[in-house]
């Protein structure tokens, strides 16, 4: 075994137990991990793009916009989470319209402000949001794991060859079979059921997180870099590790908000949407 593949096999397995061990514990410990993943990625989302060469004031109002989020969420205060965002996208856009600049910015705020929120709000407090997060991770870490090696064994077209050139449609076919797989085995371990409305979307968050992995593909192509940063040992940066994560989490999150609002829930539940609880 080389070390650079010993390198990224301790790395793997150093990041799955802090994840999987917050998500255990929920409340604290795991808002704190998605605070340290919104700011981690704003960070990389800022170097890519290169945000702190071009836009020193815009950066800095970035770096303002993820820090209010990110305290806002260790704090618990969760309900104030959105409308945060909301405004400080609003003002980034504003600030766009009236001096020029780049919609990056305003991009950044979003995708780094909602990664956290988002994932928080899955986990939520209870046992059914642990249960939320443990089929998200299953639907999302199965389909990236087949895609790959259905995708090298089979080969075939390729599913966007300009943005992403080693993805294949039939590695992203066998990674979406896999990914409700692996959520509905998730789903079958807690509840006694296995309702079609699971299995739908764990299908919809394994094509969101596909779409993820290519929009930050995109991303790098675009602003011509290999990694989003070199913070994680042999696996680049934060951001080359959730990408399919934050999509499907933001599906989740946003369905559920829609789905609480259209059957008047005061409080949405990620869990009770996924499961039909």
């Amino acid at each position: 075994m080389s070390p650079e593949l010993k390198k990224r096999i301790g790395s793997a397995l150093v990041l799955a137990v802090v994840t999987l061990a917050a998500t255990w514990m929920g409340g604290l410990a795991f808002r704190l991990l998605a605070a340290l993943i919104s700011l981690l990625v704003y960070y990389e989302w800022s170097r890519m793009t290169r945000l702190a060469d071009t836009d020193f004031r815009g950066n800095a109002l970035g770096w303002l916009a993820t820090a209010c989020v990110a305290i806002n969420l260790v704090i618990g205060d969760e309900g104030l989470g959105v409308p945060l965002i909301g405004g400080f996208t609003i003002t980034a856009l504003l600030l766009k319209a009236i001096r020029g600049g780049t919609g990056w910015l305003a991009g950044g705020i979003f995708y780094s402000g909602l990664s956290a929120v988002a994932l928080a709000a899955i986990r939520a407090a209870d046992q059914p949001g642990f249960v939320a997060m443990l089929f998200i991770f299953a639907v999302v870490w199965a389909t990236d794991i087949l895609a790959y090696f259905v995708g090298r064994a089979l080969r075939g077209p390729k599913l966007a060859p300009r943005i992403s050139p080693g993805k294949t449609w039939s590695g992203a076919i066998g990674g979406t079979v896999s990914g409700v797989a692996a959520g509905g085995l998730v789903s079958l371990a807690f509840f006694p059921a296995l309702p079609v409305r699971t299995l739908f979307l764990a299908c919809l968050l394994s094509v969101m997180s596909q779409i993820g992995d290519l929009f930050e593909s995109f991303i790098k192509r675009r602003f011509g870099v290999k990694d989003s940063s070199h913070l994680i040992p042999g696996h680049g940066g934060v951001m080359d590790r959730v990408d399919g994560l934050v999509f499907a989490g933001f599906t989740a999150f946003l369905l559920a908000i829609l789905h609480a609002a259209w059957s008047e829930q005061v409080t949405p539940s990620v869990a009770a949407f996924l499961f039909g609880l």
